[in-house]
Protein backbone atom coordinates (compact mmCIF):
# COMPACT_ATOMS: atom_id res chain seq x y z
CA UNK A 1 0.00 0.00 0.00
CA UNK A 2 1.60 3.41 -0.90
CA UNK A 3 0.95 6.26 1.98
CA UNK A 4 1.25 9.27 1.46
CA UNK A 5 1.63 12.55 4.17
CA UNK A 6 -1.26 15.16 2.88
CA UNK A 7 -3.49 17.77 4.02
CA UNK A 8 -7.27 16.91 4.66
CA UNK A 9 -9.62 19.86 4.34
CA UNK A 10 -11.64 21.17 6.98
CA UNK A 11 -13.66 24.17 8.15
CA UNK A 12 -16.33 26.45 6.33
CA UNK A 13 -16.37 27.95 2.79
CA UNK A 14 -13.69 30.47 2.68
CA UNK A 15 -12.50 29.52 6.09
CA UNK A 16 -9.58 26.72 5.37
CA UNK A 17 -8.34 24.68 7.90
CA UNK A 18 -6.44 21.89 7.41
CA UNK A 19 -5.37 18.43 9.67
CA UNK A 20 -2.31 16.20 8.08
CA UNK A 21 -2.68 12.67 8.22
CA UNK A 22 -1.48 9.76 6.51
CA UNK A 23 -3.87 7.94 4.25
CA UNK A 24 -3.57 5.74 1.17
CA UNK A 25 -2.44 7.24 -1.87
CA UNK A 26 -5.85 6.48 -3.73
CA UNK A 27 -8.09 7.46 -1.02
CA UNK A 28 -10.03 10.99 -1.93
CA UNK A 29 -8.40 13.82 -0.35
CA UNK A 30 -10.92 14.47 2.54
CA UNK A 31 -12.02 10.71 3.00
CA UNK A 32 -10.71 7.97 4.67
CA UNK A 33 -6.75 8.04 6.43
CA UNK A 34 -5.10 5.91 8.54
CA UNK A 35 -3.83 8.30 11.50
CA UNK A 36 -4.07 11.96 12.17
CA UNK A 37 -0.76 13.16 13.29
CA UNK A 38 -1.34 17.44 13.12
CA UNK A 39 -2.88 20.45 11.94
CA UNK A 40 -2.31 23.58 10.17
CA UNK A 41 -4.28 26.54 10.19
CA UNK A 42 -3.55 28.98 7.73
CA UNK A 43 -5.86 31.70 8.78
CA UNK A 44 -4.09 32.80 11.54
CA UNK A 45 -1.18 35.66 11.48
CA UNK A 46 1.15 33.97 11.51
CA UNK A 47 0.55 30.31 10.18
CA UNK A 48 -0.20 28.03 13.38
CA UNK A 49 0.99 24.46 12.75
CA UNK A 50 1.37 21.46 14.62
CA UNK A 51 2.63 17.97 14.07
CA UNK A 52 3.83 15.43 16.20
CA UNK A 53 7.33 14.68 15.31
CA UNK A 54 7.65 11.06 16.53
CA UNK A 55 4.74 10.11 14.35
CA UNK A 56 5.69 11.97 11.40
CA UNK A 57 9.30 10.61 11.37
CA UNK A 58 7.78 6.75 12.21
CA UNK A 59 5.32 7.35 8.92
CA UNK A 60 8.29 9.38 7.07
CA UNK A 61 10.92 5.86 8.31
CA UNK A 62 7.86 3.82 6.90
CA UNK A 63 8.44 5.02 3.56
CA UNK A 64 5.18 7.62 2.97
CA UNK A 65 5.94 10.50 0.73
CA UNK A 66 4.53 13.84 1.74
CA UNK A 67 2.61 16.02 -0.57
CA UNK A 68 4.33 19.20 -1.59
CA UNK A 69 2.90 21.80 0.80
CA UNK A 70 3.29 19.12 3.91
CA UNK A 71 6.99 18.83 2.77
CA UNK A 72 7.28 22.45 3.05
CA UNK A 73 5.69 22.05 6.37
CA UNK A 74 7.63 19.50 7.57
CA UNK A 75 10.98 21.86 6.47
CA UNK A 76 9.69 24.02 8.68
CA UNK A 77 9.53 22.31 12.00
CA UNK A 78 13.39 20.59 11.24
CA UNK A 79 11.52 17.02 10.71
CA UNK A 80 12.71 16.19 7.19
CA UNK A 81 16.33 16.44 8.05
CA UNK A 82 15.93 14.10 11.03
CA UNK A 83 13.89 12.05 8.62
CA UNK A 84 17.15 11.89 6.19
CA UNK A 85 19.53 11.62 8.90
CA UNK A 86 18.43 8.87 10.69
Amino acid sequence: MATRIRLRRMGAKKKPFYRIVVADSRSPRDGRFIEEIGYYDPLKNPAEVKIDGEKALKWLKNGAQPSETVRALLNKAGLMEKAAGK
